[in-house]
Formats: structure tokens, sequence, C-alpha cells
């Protein structure tokens, strides 16, 4: 050491300019706090407010609980559609009640129910069994399409409310945000934004789980809308060849034993 430096000199040298300026331990503190902040995805999480990673986790299993709709919903969809292309082939072939026998699935048990009834109504007019039998495939379309629509409900509700309830844990932890400041009487941005960014993740994750539910639900909703309608021109046209001939009701006859 020079002999001519001072102590104090020699102190001063040693200290951080953080700490030896004025104000240098807060500044000091801030930006040790602002390092131990874990930004990452599962940082935000483990750092959050419980009431905003409770609403964190909702979001997620809502999200989950949408692609596992989504997912069983695409199988019985694309199933049926084949199903529903036999159909209309064994229609459009003039097939007459001897279609019954190639189908399989929600066609299949359409025919069934339309024969059945026909079978019943043996001695009414031909008009008469013909209605009935057309009125009984539809019911039995319909009440299955009812089935294939349970879950759209969840995914509807997910669309709609996924962004506010995100919204709600956003609020609440800038709210937290805000009580930080006060209570540490510290303005800075360095200090505020770790709470803030774990107060928009919730947002984020409300997004995510949202926006394919809105997709998948309208997918759904026009998908079912165009099979069911394909289903009811079907019926309507195999309504319409069923005892128009001696042979089709001959056809009808052996499908019915």
């Amino acid at each position: 050491m020079d002999p001519t430096t001072s102590p104090a000199t020699v102190l001063s040298d040693a200290v951080p300019a953080t700490v030896s300026a004025p104000g240098g331990l807060d500044a000091l503190a801030t930006e040790i706090a602002v390092q131990a902040h874990d930004v990452t995805i599962a940082g935000l999480f483990l750092q959050a407010d419980p009431i905003v990673k409770a609403v964190m986790i909702l979001l997620v299993l809502a999200s989950v609980a949408t692609w596992a709709i989504a997912l069983e919903k695409s199988l019985r969809l694309r199933r049926l559609r084949r199903e529903v292309a036999g159909l209309e082939a064994g229609v459009a072939a003039r097939k007459g009640a001897a279609v019954a026998g190639d189908l399989a699935g929600l066609p299949k048990l359409a025919v069934e129910a339309g024969l059945t009834e026909w079978r019943e109504l043996a001695a009414e007019e031909m008009d008469e069994r013909r209605g009935r039998a057309e009125q009984a495939m539809r019911l039995t379309v319909t009440e299955n399409l009812r089935e294939l629509e349970k879950g759209l409900p969840f995914l509807a509700t997910v669309g709609s409310a996924g962004p506010f309830i995100g919204l709600f844990g956003t609020v609440w932890g800038i709210l937290n945000s805000f009580t930080a400041i006060a209570n540490s009487q510290d303005t800075s941005l360095a200090v505020v934004a770790p709470g803030i960014a774990e107060a928009l993740f919730a947002t984020a994750i409300g997004l995510v789980a949202a926006i394919p539910a809105v997709m998948w639900y309208n997918a759904f909703s026009t998908q079912l809308g165009r099979v069911g309608a394909r289903l009811s021109t079907a019926i309507a046209r195999l309504a319409s060849q069923i005892g128009r001939t001696k042979g089709h009701v001959a056809d009808l006859r052996r499908a019915a034993e």
C-alpha cells in the first residue's frame, strides 16, 4: 500500500459504489431481490400467491379436460361419419330395408328401430307404417346425437369463462404487488415486475385453456349439425323406398326377422 494513501481512501475503494453512495443499501437490496426471483414458468408458479396458484391449477385442469374431450369427440365423429357414409351408399343403391345388414353403429340402430316399428304396425296402411318407421328412425338418431353432444357445454364454459378466471388471478396478483409496494415504500419497477409477471401468467394460462376450447366447440357443433343433416336426408330417402314395391316389402320382412 502506498504510504501516502490514507486508510479512509482504502476503505472507500473496498466498499462497492452501490453501498457507499446515498441510498446504496436500498439499491443493493433491490438488485439481490430481483436476482433471487425465478422468472421461469415453474418459478412463476411456485412463487405466486396461493390464490393465484389455485387459479392456475384450475385452468390447467380445464385445459387437460378440454383436450381429452376433443380427442374423444374426434374419434367418435370420425367413426360416425364412416357409418353414415355406409347408410348413404346403401340408400343410393336403392337397397331399401336390406341395407340394415350392411350398417353399423348409429345408422344400424336407427334402421332397426324403423324396422321394428314397421313390423309392429302390420295392420296399418302403408303410408302410416312408412311415416311411423321414419319417425322411429329420427327419434333414435336424435337420442344418440344428444349423447354425442355431452362435453360440449363444458367446452363452451371453458371458452367463455377461462379468460375471466385468468383475469381474476391477474387482478389478485397485481393487488398483492401494489400492497407490497406500499409496505416497502419502494416504487422501483424491478421490485414490482416479478409479482406482476406472476399475475399476468394466470391470464396467459386462461387464454391457453379458452382458445382451444372455443375452437373445438365450434368445430364439433358444426360437424354434429352436418352429420345430423346427412342422417336426416338418408332416413327420409330410405323411408320413401320402404314398401314402395313388393320386393322392398319382402326385403324389409327378411331384415326384421
